[in-house]
């Protein structure tokens, strides 16, 4: 069942549908509030929204997916709806994003960076389990602003590894 309803739609100052809006809508978020922009990569994303008055936010994709942060090596698991309350700095009441944690998907519940800054980023579950991370690790960083190339089938001559 989905949080997201028609009311809270109708509170939304922000809202958003289709994916190319909503990727560079929700990176622009997570900068000005002063968290990494790699945080949340979501892939065809239909709705993004956001309620100023209370940091609700909401991202919506068609299916859900996993995505392995390279420079921790870590895998993160992101469901079709995850919601959260974003304030400078802090993203809580996380739901519908895990990571794995040895053998076992934990859930996470909230992420912040150091205040002061000290280019640390820490992700903690409902249990109070916490793991600290360089920021750097989750920045999309390139000349492109992150995007990443893209990948062909069907490239003549290519040898799958």
């Amino acid at each position: 069942m989905s949080l997201i309803t028609d009311e809270v739609r109708a509170k939304a100052d922000e809202l958003y549908h289709g994916d190319a809006i909503c990727q560079e809508k929700s990176k622009f978020l997570l900068t000005e509030m002063d968290l990494p922009n790699g945080l949340l990569p979501m892939k065809d994303m239909v709705e993004c929204g956001y309620i100023k008055d209370t940091g609700f936010v909401w991202l919506k994709q068609k299916k859900s997916t996993t995505h392995k942060f390279e420079k921790v090596g870590r895998l993160g698991s992101y469901a079709t709806e995850i919601t959260a309350t974003v304030e400078k700095g802090k993203i809580s009441k996380l739901t519908g994003v895990k990571t794995k944690e040895l053998l076992v998907w934990v859930s996470l519940s909230d992420i912040y960076v150091d205040d002061p800054p000290t280019g640390k980023i820490t992700f903690k579950s409902p249990t109070g389990l916490f793991r600290t991370f360089p920021v750097s690790a989750f920045e999309l960083d390139g000349p492109d602003g992150g995007k990443a190339m893209e990948v062909k089938d069907d490239v003549p001559g290519a040898v799958e590894v």
